[in-house]
């Protein structure tokens, strides 16, 4: 029987990303999936790698910044070594400013950005005819420009990634028993599995329906108007979204909700109005009860850890949470932020 050091239950952005890094340090992984990588929502379409907003800095924002550093040699790496493409690039993002009092936000904004971002990114706002034809509309005349945001293609970077772990020796496999430290990255559904387990419920599962389309941009920046992520990805496809929906009947169906999204952004992107739909997604996303993710021991349980909870940013922190997990798991050493830990959300 081969040994195993770390065995990765999920395989979605979190599991596969630990596991990457672990065995990039020389650990024997196994990862453990029932549905094969990228079948929760980590599946999805969109793939908006997207900062807060440069204010009220706090450990969040800081580990979400440090991630989003980390994503450009992470998927790198990746690709080198599995061949397959994740459809990253760092192609900035572009959001029209409506009115005065956020175009003011905008500009003070601009400025804590240059120390928060440390010089290696950029806030900026920019009179809408210096973007091109690509900037949506906007009633001020400005857009918000940062250099930070960055794009791929879930579905692509999870291949990537099981193509980069396969070079390795490492596989997915459906079922196997746990051998070595066990770390659980099983999204919507481990957090009702561990709420059960500590008898009190630590997060959720929020339903999220996006959109493809047949629109080949180019290498241009992804845009956010009227609440919606739209990102140009590098096959020539473009996909839109999305919905949060706390309460559904069917995790896995579009609905009218899905429609309206579609309406929406016709009118905040004009040139999308003759864009054909190529695909219709939905799929629950999980949820810690902070809204931050979900990392370190799983409670009086020896030798398994928890990572969960990468609510809408659970690509963008990955790079960033296979570090502090391989730390924790291979090294002992804690290097979990404020308000990311499994007690917090008790």
């Amino acid at each position: 029987m081969t040994m195993v050091d770390v065995t990765v239950r999920g395989a979605g952005a979190f599991g596969l990303s630990i596991a990457w890094i672990c065995a990039r340090r020389g650990a024997r992984v196994q990862v453990v999936d029932p549905f094969g990588p990228g079948a929760g929502s980590s599946g999805g379409l969109v793939g908006a790698l997207a900062p807060h907003v440069p204010e009220n800095w706090n450990p969040k924002k800081a580990f979400q910044f440090e991630s989003l550093i980390l994503a450009e040699p992470f998927w790198a790496d990746v690709e080198q070594i599995g061949g397959v493409s994740p459809g990253y690039g760092r192609t900035g993002r572009l959001q029209p400013i409506q009115d005065d009092r956020t175009l003011a936000l905008a500009h003070a904004r601009a400025e804590t950005a240059k120390d928060l971002w440390q010089g290696q990114a950029e806030w900026r706002v920019r009179p809408i005819d210096d973007v091109g034809p690509w900037a949506p509309p906007s009633a001020t005349g400005f857009v918000i420009h940062d250099t930070l945001s960055a794009r791929m293609h879930p579905r692509r970077a999870c291949s990537a990634l099981v193509a980069a772990l396969e070079t390795v020796g490492v596989h997915v496999v459906s079922e196997a028993p746990d051998r070595g430290l066990v770390i659980h990255a099983t999204g919507a559904a481990g957090l009702t599995e561990l709420g059960a387990a500590l008898g009190k419920p630590i997060g959720n599962g929020v339903k999220g329906q996006a959109a493809l389309l047949r629109f080949d941009a180019g290498d241009v920046p992804q845009l956010f108007a009227d609440s919606l992520h739209f990102i140009p990805h590098a096959d020539g496809t473009l996909a839109i979204g999305s919905t949060s929906e706390r309460e559904f009947e069917t995790a896995d169906t579009t609905d009218a909700q899905l429609d309206d999204i579609l309406e929406r952004a016709r009118i905040a992107v004009p040139i999308l109005h003759s864009a054909e739909v190529i695909e219709r997604w939905a799929g629950v996303r999980p949820r810690a009860r902070t809204r931050a993710p979900m990392l370190g021991a799983w409670p009086n349980r020896p030798g398994h850890f928890i990572a969960n909870g990468g609510f809408k940013i659970g690509f963008g922190v990955a790079p960033k949470i296979a570090h502090v997990m391989a730390d924790l798991v291979l090294d002992n050493h804690d290097t979990i932020p404020q308000g990311f830990r499994v007690l917090d959300n008790l």
